[in-house]
C-alpha cells in the first residue's frame, strides 16, 4: 500500500550570521514533527536550509572582507553543523543560490509582470536592512521597526510592485473559509486584524541599491526582493517549474505545513498564499506561526545585549537530547519561553534524571539483580497492574491527538506520564520486597515485565523527540521492537530475551 504523503518545512535560515539557539529551536521543532509522521508510517518529505540572497548578507560580506557567495558558503555550512548536533533528520538542505532555484525564480516574477501582477512604479517609504522590509510611518513602532526594533532608513527609489491589493478580499476570504490554515488561532487573529482587514498594501519586490540578489530577467538594474526568492524555495525544491514541473511537485505539493517563526508570519500568510493564488496553485494546508526562545530575562536575544546561547555551547555542556527536550518540552504552544543554563540544568534533574533516567535504571537493574536480566511474564496478574497496563495502550491516542495540534509539549508530557505511573508502580508493587519471598518470584518477574513493556512502549514514542535516549533504551531493553504496530498491544517484550547492561541515561547536575 503506497503510503501518505507528508511534507514539512521550517522557513529557511537567513545566512548573515550563525544562527543562535531561538532560530535552532525551529529546526529541532518541525524534526519532532517529521520523526513523529515517519513513525506513523508517512512518507515524510521535511526540507530546511538557507536564504542567501540580500542586503543585509551583502553587507555582512563586506565586512568580512569576503565575496558574497564565499560568505553564504561557510554560514551554510555552520546551519548544516548545527543542525546535525541538534539531530535535524532534514531530507533536503536548501539553498537559494541553486542555479535552478534562481532561474524558476526569474520566470516567476516575469509571469507574474506578464499576467499584471507585477508593476513598476516608485518607492517612497521606510527601510529595515536588518529585516529586508519596508514599512509606513504608522507600522512604525516608536519610531523604529516593528519586527526587530531597530533604526529605519528612509528610502525613495524606482521598483517593481506585487499587486496585493488586488487579493486582500480573496484572501480574507480565503482564511475565514479555512479556519486551519493559520495557527495558532491567536497569530490568525493578529494577521487579520493588523494587515488584512485594514487593507494590504502593494509590496515593493524589486531593488536597486545593491546587486546580491536574483536579478529581474528584463530589467537587470533590479534585484527580486528577496522574500519573493525566499518564499518560493517551498516549492522550486520540491520541482516546480512553471509548465514543466516534476512528477516529485505533483506528489508533495501542496505542503502539510509551513513551521515559521511568528516574526515572519506575515510574509507566508499574505504574500506567499498571494504568490501562489496568482500562479494558480494549492495553498499550503498550514502555516505554524511558532513563538520565541527568549532569554532568561524575558528579552529577545540580541548579540548587542551580549544574551545570545548557541546550540553548539549548549550541547557541549548538556548533550543533544538534553537541549532538544528543554526546546521541546518548555516553549509552549503559542507562548514565547525563557531558556538559561539554569532552566535547562533544572528540567535535567527533574524530568531526565529523576523520572525517566531513574525509572530505566532502577527497573534494568532488578532485573539484572533478581533474573540475570533474562525477560519472562507468568502474568501472575493483580488489579494494580490494570491502570498501568491501560495508560500504556491509551498513550498512542493521546500522543496523536496532541501532534495533530501541534501541541509538542503536551504530547511529551503525555510520554513522561507513563514513565511516572511506572515509578508510582515500583513504588506499589515494592519488587525489593517480593524478592524476599520464593513463593513471589512469579509475581515479580510479571511486575518487572509489566514494566518493561511499558517503558519499551513509551521509547517508541520518545524516538520522535529525544531519539537519541530512544535507542539508548531499546539497546538496553535489547528488543527491536520499536515500530508503531508495536504499541496496539501489551507483550511486545519478547521474554527469554537478556536484558543489557543498565547504562544512566541522564545525571543529575549539582549547580
Amino acid at each position: 500500500m503506497e503510503k501518505e504523503k507528508f511534507y514539512i518545512t521550517t522557513s529557511i535560515f537567513y545566512a548573515s550570521a550563525k544562527p543562535h539557539i531561538g532560530n535552532s529551536y525551529e529546526g529541532v521543532l518541525t524534526d519532532a514533527i517529521a520523526r513523529y509522521k515517519r513513525l506513523k508510517g508517512y512518507d515524510v518529505r521535511f526540507h530546511t536550509g538557507t536564504d542567501e540572497h540580500g542586503e543585509k548578507v551583502e553587507q555582512y560580506a563586506l565586512k568580512n572582507n569576503e565575496e558574497p557567495q564565499q560568505y553564504v558558503d561557510k554560514i551554510a555550512e555552520e546551519v548544516q553543523r548545527i543542525l546535525k548536533l541538534l539531530n535535524v533528520s532534514y531530507d533536503k538542505f536548501v539553498r537559494t543560490t541553486n542555479k535552478n532555484h534562481k532561474e524558476v525564480v526569474q520566470k516567476i516574477f516575469e509571469k507574474l509582470y506578464e499576467n499584471g501582477d507585477i508593476y513598476k512604479g516608485k518607492y517612497e517609504g521606510l527601510y529595515c536592512t536588518p529585516c529586508e522590509s519596508f514599512f509606513t510611518e504608522s507600522q512604525l513602532v516608536d519610531g523604529k521597526c516593528p519586527d526587530c526594533g531597530r533604526e529605519v532608513q528612509k528610502s525613495s527609489e524606482e521598483a517593481y510592485f506585487l499587486k496585493l491589493s488586488k487579493y486582500n478580499e480573496w484572501l480574507k476570504a480565503y482564511i475565514e473559509e479555512n479556519p486551519d490554515f493559520i495557527k495558532p488561532e491567536s497569530r490568525k487573529n493578529e494577521i487579520m486584524n493588523n494587515f488584512i482587514i485594514p487593507g494590504v498594501q502593494d509590496l515593493c519586490i524589486s531593488r536597486t541599491s545593491f546587486d546580491w540578489g536574483i536579478k529581474v530577467p528584463f530589467d537587470t538594474k533590479h534585484v527580486i526582493y528577496v522574500w519573493l526568492d525566499a518564499l518560493v524555495n517551498y516549492i522550486t525544491f520540491v520541482g516546480y517549474d512553471l509548465e514543466n514541473s516534476s512528477n516529485e511537485f505533483e506528489t508533495y505539493w501542496p505542503a502539510d505545513v509551513h513551521v515559521i517563526g511568528k516574526d515572519i508570519l506575515r510574509f507566508h500568510t499574505i504574500y506567499w498564499p498571494v504568490i501562489l493564488h496568482a500562479l494558480d496553485l494549492p495553498m499550503p494546508k498550514q502555516i505554524f506561526g511558532h513563538p520565541w526562545v527568549l532569554a532568561a530575562d524575558s528579552d529577545k536575544m540580541s548579540k548587542s545585549k551580549g544574551n545570545v546561547l548557541y546550540a553548539d555551547d549548549l550541547v557541549s555542556e548538556f548533550g543533544t537530547d538534553a537541549v532538544r527536550y528543554y526546546l521541546l518540552h518548555e516553549i509552549p504552544y503559542g507562548h514565547d519561553g525563557n531558556i538559561s543554563t539554569e532552566l535547562i540544568t533544572e528540567r535535567i534533574n527533574s524530568d531526565l534524571a529523576n523520572v525517566l533516567g531513574n525509572l530505566v535504571n532502577r527497573t534494568i537493574s532488578m532485573s539484572q539483580k533478581y533474573f540475570d536480566g533474562v525477560i519472562s511474564n507468568p502474568k501472575v496478574a493483580e488489579e494494580i497492574d490494570n491502570e498501568l497496563i491501560k495508560m500504556a495502550l491509551g498513550l498512542e491516542d493521546k500522543v496523536e491527538e496532541k501532534m495533530a495540534e501541534l501541541k509538542i509539549a503536551e504530547a511529551i508530557d503525555a510520554i513522561f506520564d507513563l514513565f511516572r505511573r511506572c515509578n508510582k508502580y515500583i513504588d506499589e508493587t515494592m519488587p525489593w520486597v517480593l524478592a524476599k519471598e520464593e513463593s513471589q518470584k512469579e509475581r515479580l518477574q510479571t511486575v518487572l515485565y509489566n514494566l518493561l513493556e511499558s517503558i519499551r512502549i513509551g521509547s517508541v514514542f520518545l524516538g520522535a523527540f529525544l531519539p537519541e535516549t530512544s535507542e539508548k533504551i531499546f539497546n538496553q531493553l535489547n528488543t527491536g521492537n520499536r515500530d508503531i504496530d508495536s504499541v496496539k498491544s501489551f507483550g511486545y517484550i519478547e521474554e527469554g530475551n537478556v536484558l543489557n547492561k543498565p547504562e544512566p541515561l541522564f545525571m543529575r547536575i549539582e549547580k
